[in-house]
């Protein structure tokens, strides 16, 4: 499956769901979240979580907790660009365009 097949599954099936409709505001809290869930997976993977009355994970559990908050944080990335009607191709070119000019 790539990235647009998935967009448009990910679509259809939280079409059928009430969050689909969420506003752009309650969306933006959304990935914030995720962001934080990511960031407490990392720093589980760098540097342990030394946090009393939690048992310490094997590194296979640590990578795919990583993945998946990386997933939700893509999920909700493709949310924004089916709202705001947004290509994912033009956004490639987008980051790329200005990433090549910065560093001419």
């Amino acid at each position: 499956m790539n990235l647009r097949q998935h967009q448009q599954w990910l679509i259809d099936f939280y079409k059928q769901r009430v969050r689909y409709s969420y506003s752009s505001f309650i969306r933006l809290n959304y990935l914030t979240e995720e962001v934080g869930e990511l960031s407490r997976a990392v720093r589980a993977l760098e540097i342990g979580r030394d946090h009393p009355g939690e048992k310490k994970q094997s590194h296979e559990f640590l990578e795919n907790n990583l993945k998946e908050e990386l997933a939700d944080i893509l999920d909700q990335f493709l949310f924004f660009c089916d709202k705001y009607d947004i290509k994912i191709d033009d956004l490639l070119q987008a980051s790329e365009g200005k990433l090549k000019k910065r560093f001419e």
